[in-house]
């Protein structure tokens, strides 16, 4: 009994887990993002695994919502990125959006 509940626990997580990448996949688009950004090149922003390259073993998670939020320029180059507000893109699927980025 006790390991067809850790198997349950398990799966839900797995479960979970994958429906909030295909969330955070999903916000990139939908926001915009893939406008300037890609999985695996430079276009107008840094390439995500770039951007997870940079900041691996770092918990930047809160960071990176506010430089979404606020926009800049001068980490990955000259170009700057306007800001994104809550009106583009919702605060949890920022939250889920940071996480595929960080995980690419």
């Amino acid at each position: 009994m006790k390991s067809l509940l850790s198997a349950a626990v398990i799966a839900a997580f797995a479960l979970t887990s994958g429906a909030a990448f295909a969330d955070g996949e999903a916000a990139l688009t939908k926001s915009g993002c893939m406008a300037c950004h890609a999985k695996d090149k430079k276009l107008v922003g840094p390439a995500f695994k770039d951007i997870a390259a940079k900041y691996k073993g770092q918990d930047v998670a809160a960071k990176l919502f506010e430089k979404v939020r606020k926009g800049g320029s001068g980490v990955f180059g000259p170009i700057p990125m306007s800001p994104n507000g809550a009106d583009k893109i919702g605060d949890g699927d920022l939250k889920d959006a940071i996480a595929v980025i960080l995980k690419s």
